[in-house]
């Protein structure tokens, strides 16, 4: 304040001298001085009361951090938390971003002030891929997500349907089993046999048993995965347009471009579902009974004029959150766990003792067994919690500006929670690299480390307004596709081959090598693989 009061003296100094010969310049001059200091004292004011923002690393003018990232981000921003501390900042570009690396700041942002960070902040690629953000997953906390995500959960993955539903699982996992018994002692890819038999039952869910299912299965599921492929690694580029809106138009990186060729795929796959089920619905009598599957529950919602209805373009982004989110992201993580598993024997061994003692060597799994299978259980949380199929979650944006752990986290800037990176810290977690499902089994760990977020040194799913909406389906997909291999089989490497654990970090973290694994025969009765 004496700078300003020393300024402010000099300035009035100015105006007397100048006034002596220039009367008629006095209200202007007075009037530009007092709002010169009207202006500083506000600024020293306001910088002097006002958190500052997290601390963070120095960046280049114009480009920020951006030189400096490197492709394996959630291990980088793991150490930069180790000299910037829990909450740090860094720009690209013009957009800052904002990591959280504790337990204690990710409840400030999933909880305390969930509603505040329940926004998103679209990429371009995201944009295009969900229609503008109309999809459950992208979409801004606005009534029509809202709307969405209660279609979702209470009409396609409540108990009651999921109940329903119950033999199309056990049929696709009983399908996906006899196609493995088929292909004994040679090499088969985990992840794409994963990702077909999560297609398969997510398609019955969508359009239920239909005749012709098996047919349009067999070519969606290799379609689907496709493009679900490529969706991700074009999500893995590096985007100038998001770190700079003003380069948009020139698309330099052709993500747009790319991500339009991949949502014209899958547009020509949605309308032909769509087109096909509204036949169908034409050429049933108009009082048929019985249960509805997901797609006919929502073609009745087109055509409603109150504040449940949808148009098409809602239904496709509902559908492709089903798809391809769904699958890319279960068949993942069933390839995190088998490799972990195979790379721990002794897991590998008490994962079939509990397998043997609770299903029997003259059986096949249930999902009645599921509750019993207390090991298996914890062996795939204890591979979320190393593994977290998406690293940082989905990130998170601030609807107004607002305070985390005594800083200020500015409106409309990314937010992203390293779940990879809490789930890993040594605080919460003892000899936290070492894969170790028994950490699960304890009576408080396993009430306390659910799929729910509930508590927040482990939560892979998300926690608050943005959990993710299909764990229901996607917790018994785990269990039914996990117990069922490893019931059924033994797993062994191809020859020569050794255990890794490489990542590829992108949207989503991936096994830098797909597993490739050989099955051998584990029941005695053959009839039980058919």
């Amino acid at each position: 304040m004496a700078q300003i009061n020393t300024h402010g003296l000099q300035w009035l100094t100015q105006l007397i001298t100048i006034t002596k010969t220039h009367e008629s310049t006095l209200p202007i001059l007075v009037t530009i001085s007092l709002l010169i200091l009207a202006v500083s004292c506000y600024k020293l004011t306001h910088w002097t009361t006002s958190p500052p923002l997290p601390p963070g690393p120095r960046s280049l003018p114009i480009v920020g951090y951006l030189p400096f990232l490197t492709s394996d981000l959630h291990t980088q921003f793991t150490a930069m938390a180790h000299t910037y501390g829990p909450i740090f900042k860094f720009h690209l570009g013009s957009k800052l971003n904002v990591v959280i690396n504790s337990v204690e700041l990710a409840k400030e942002v999933v909880r305390d002030q969930d509603e505040t960070f329940a926004n998103r902040n679209l990429t371009v690629g995201a944009s295009v891929i969900t229609y503008g953000g109309q999809d459950i997953v992208w979409a801004m906390n606005d009534p029509n997500w809202r709307k969405l995500r209660k279609i979702f959960v209470h009409e396609a993955l409540s108990n009651k349907n999921l109940e329903a539903c119950r033999s199309f699982r056990r049929d696709e996992v009983r399908k996906t089993v006899k196609n493995v018994f088929s292909k004994i002692g040679a090499p088969i890819g985990i992840f794409e046999i994963s990702f077909l038999t999560e297609t398969n039952v997510l398609t019955s869910l969508i359009w239920g048993n239909t005749s012709d299912k098996e047919e349009k299965d067999r070519a969606l599921g290799s379609e689907f995965q496709t493009v679900a492929n490529d969706i991700v690694e074009i999500f893995r580029r590096p985007n100038l347009s998001d770190f700079f809106p003003v380069l948009g138009r020139l698309d330099l990186q052709h993500v747009k471009r790319d991500m339009k060729i991949q949502l014209e795929k899958l547009d020509q796959i949605f309308e032909s579902m769509i087109e096909d089920r509204i036949k169908a619905n034409s050429e049933k009598s108009g009082d048929h009974e019985g249960k509805k599957d997901f797609l006919e529950i929502l073609l009745d919602l087109r055509n409603r004029e109150d504040a449940t209805s949808l148009n098409i373009t809602q239904i496709k982004a509902l559908l492709l959150d089903i798809m391809i989110a769904g699958a890319e992201t279960s068949a993942t993580l069933i390839e995190w766990t088998m490799a972990e598993i195979m790379k721990n024997h002794h897991v590998m061994k008490t994962i079939q003792d509990e397998l043997a003692e609770v299903v029997g060597l003259n059986n096949i799994v249930e999902e009645s067994h599921f509750p019993k299978l207390k090991y298996l259980d914890a062996t795939i949380k204890e591979t979320l919690r190393l593994h977290p199929v998406v690293p940082f979650l989905i990130p998170r944006s601030p609807s107004h500006s607002c305070m985390v752990g005594g800083y200020t986290v500015p409106k409309g800037c990314t937010v992203f929670l390293n779940v990879w990176s809490i789930q890993r810290d040594p605080r919460y977690w003892d000899n936290p690299l070492e894969f170790r499902p028994e950490r699960f089994l304890s009576c408080d760990s396993t009430k306390k480390c659910d799929y729910k977020g509930n508590n927040l040194k482990f939560f892979p799913f998300g926690a608050g307004r943005r959990l993710c909406a299909g764990l229901p389906l996607a917790e018994k997909m785990l269990m039914f596709i996990l117990a069922s291999f490893l019931h059924s089989f033994n797993w062994s490497l191809p020859k020569g081959e050794e255990h890794d654990l490489y990542e590829k970090s992108g949207m989503t973290l991936k096994k830098a090598k797909p597993l490739i694994a050989i099955p051998s025969q584990r029941l005695p009765d053959d009839g039980l693989y058919l």
